[in-house]
């Protein structure tokens, strides 16, 4: 069902946190602020002990909470987008925030004019603290163009065509439900799987070049690592994406705009690093891609979501880890 227009769009915006800290103010700020109003704001917390959870109902947002122990990237955001009354789903990331007040209004743009339109996600761009390294990715993840993408790019961009990204993003309701909503547990890519369901569905998943937020991070070598563990991890659990994957051609592709880019401002002294965090995200890719041969206690030791990975244990007996 195509919605009509604005006017007549309701935007449930979603944000789960743990610990935000006094940013999160900032956050909603913007987004009561936006040219398009969300019809409502859902912090759902996982039992955050900063005050997160009584700092958000100061700012007049609903408030949900979730147990540490059951949390995951895809059954949270569940949880609530069933409380939600929306008839779009707005995702975000405590550590994101609104560029400008057109985020929400550009964001679903799509979604009200594109008949296949079902799924949308936004520009990110780097934080002015951001390292040389993560602004690339960022300027190579997120173009300037917008874009609208389908099963006939497959052949083009493998895997890429399912990128997406829930640090800002927003899907129509009934497509979501539709889908299955995220799948759960998870410990990575929900909003990719989501992606690739819509995609092969049928639908089409813009990217909006227009909407941007501000996000961004300085991991280490060792926290890129485990990142990518856990991307193997989520792919391993996924076989039925495996056909479309060209993971090794995307990660180079990155390496050599950063290493031209390296080469062209002088910078030297970072090709070092860059070769450190490109060897940490294909060994920790490729040994999350066969982690049912680790035992369990190095697997949760590799892994940056521990507790996750125990729920993923607990809940689907299929995917256990080796004892």
């Amino acid at each position: 069902m195509l919605i009509n227009s604005h006017a007549a769009c309701r935007v449930s915006v979603i944000i789960p946190t743990l610990n935000a800290g006094p940013d999160l103010n900032e956050l909603i700020k913007r987004l009561q602020q936006q040219s398009l109003q969300p019809y409502e704001i859902i912090v759902i917390d996982s039992c955050s002990d900063d005050g997160t959870a009584e700092l958000a109902r100061m700012a007049g947002v609903r408030v949900l909470h979730v147990p540490r122990s059951e949390f995951d990237h895809g059954g949270t955001r569940n949880r609530a987008a069933q409380q939600a009354k929306g008839d779009i789903l707005m995702f975000m990331t405590q550590d994101a925030l609104p560029y400008d007040g057109k985020l929400i209004e550009e964001l679903t743009r799509p979604l009200l004019t594109e008949d296949k339109a079902v799924y949308a996600y936004a520009r990110q761009l780097p934080r002015a603290d951001a390292n040389e390294l993560e602004r690339l990715a960022r300027q190579h993840n997120y173009p300037a163009e917008s874009q609208l993408k389908s099963y006939e790019d497959l052949d083009r961009l493998g895997l890429k065509t399912f990128f997406c990204s829930n640090v800002c993003s927003a899907i129509r309701r009934e497509v979501f439900e539709a889908m299955g909503c995220f799948q759960e547990p998870v410990i990575f890519n929900e909003d990719l799987f989501m992606s690739a369901k819509c995609i092969l569905s049928g639908y089409q998943v813009a990217y909006c070049a227009e909407a941007a937020v501000f996000h961004s991070h300085d991991y280490s070598v060792a926290e890129q690592f485990k990142r990518y563990f856990d991307n193997g991890i989520s792919m391993r659990c996924n076989t039925w994406i495996t056909p479309y994957s060209a993971v090794g051609k995307a990660g180079s592709n990155l390496v050599k705009l950063q290493l031209k880019e390296l080469h062209f401002t002088r910078q030297w002294k970072l090709i070092p690093k860059l070769a450190a965090e490109s060897a940490a995200k294909l060994l920790g890719y490729k040994l999350g891609m066969h982690y049912r041969l680790l035992p369990a206690f190095i697997t949760r030791r590799l892994s940056m979501h521990r507790l996750i990975l125990t729920h993923i244990e607990q809940q689907s007996p299929g995917v256990a880890m080796k004892q």
